[in-house]
């Protein structure tokens, strides 16, 4: 009898049906779940969308008009000229030239701050609290300061008259300094102007790539240092493949900042040098549409700019995609 229990048992238990895993059940995409994070949105679209939409819409639309001082006192009607101001641009060999010269010293820039950033970034690696405390403030300092405020500064630091630095080199017995002007000769400008840029842009450098460096396992770096690694060499094979997506991160950054300098060309040369021999994009379109009273044609160079920066945010974004997904 029992015997024959067991068998009706076994047999009810793989007669029985296996329940089947249950789907997960999908979000309804348009019930008001699906809105909930557009209405936390929504007030910063809403001021993005105020502060950006409506000043680009207005800088493309100048840009196809003829739009000088006659039209801005009203004295003549404003005319459509469609691509004239963008044909008037690209026929100029001077637009071409600074744009050259905006490439080369955007990648001067960037080149410099890194390698500023990243030498900093391992320094504090290796130097007590204290010395790291004050290096981390002065730094943050350089990075806090205004960049009108800063370049005042290095203007007078650098002064053929006043300045302590002619002075000081003076002293250490370069007497080709004695009165010496940097901001005259064109490539002594780059570099000054070069220098003060650096000086306010390799903090955030520094600052990220010590954070992301500070993530690496401490195995690997003492590995690195049993194998008998200099600290050039741990940089190069150790360090810098695993901080790959954060350089790439920082040297994007840096791009669309330096490529679209104006304030330290503008305050160290003195609105462009002599000449206009220090003249980057935004300066050469500040002086076609107000010194120049061409605002049609300062829109359309800020138009191109504009397409410019797009194509590097747009590979920024893409980026910051894969890198989430490597993630």
């Amino acid at each position: 009898m029992a015997r024959d229990l067991d068998v009706r048992s076994d047999v009810i238990s793989v007669a029985r049906p296996v329940p089947r895993p249950r789907k997960p059940v999908k979000g309804n995409r348009t019930g008001a779940g699906h809105w909930t994070p557009w209405l936390y949105l929504a007030p910063a679209l809403i001021l993005l969308g105020g502060l950006l939409v409506y000043p680009i819409y207005q800088l493309g639309l100048i840009s196809f008009l003829r739009y000088t001082q006659a039209q801005v006192s009203g004295g003549q009607p404003t005319a459509f000229v469609g691509f004239d101001n963008y044909n008037t641009l690209f026929k100029d060999p001077q637009f071409w030239q600074v744009l050259l010269t905006t490439l080369l010293f955007a990648a001067a820039c960037v080149v410099c701050t890194l390698a500023v950033g990243c030498a900093l970034a391992v320094l504090l690696t290796k130097v007590r609290a204290l010395p790291r405390l004050l290096l981390m403030f002065a730094a943050l300092g350089a990075w806090a300061t205004p960049a009108v405020t800063g370049s005042t500064v290095w203007v007078f630091l650098f002064d053929s008259d006043y300045g302590p630095v002619d002075k000081a080199l003076v002293w250490l017995g370069l007497t080709g300094f004695q009165d010496y002007s940097w901001t005259y000769g064109r490539y002594s400008a780059f570099a000054l102007v070069l220098m003060e840029i650096v000086w306010c842009s390799f903090p955030f450098v520094m600052v990220t790539l010590y954070a992301g460096i500070r993530a690496i396992p401490a195995e690997v770096l003492e590995a690195a240092a049993l194998d008998g690694a200099s600290s050039w060499r741990t940089w190069r094979s150790v360090m810098a493949p695993m901080l790959r997506p954060i350089l790439l991160v920082v040297t994007i950054q840096s791009i669309i900042w330096d490529f679209k300098v104006f304030g330290q060309i503008y305050v160290m040369t003195s609105g462009g040098g002599i000449a206009g021999q220090n003249l980057v994009l935004n300066v050469y379109a500040y002086q076609k549409a107000f010194a120049s009273s061409e605002y049609g044609l300062g829109s359309a160079i800020g138009v191109v700019m504009l397409l410019i920066l797009l194509t590097v945010t747009l590979g920024y974004l893409r980026l910051l995609r894969r890198q989430g997904e490597e993630l």
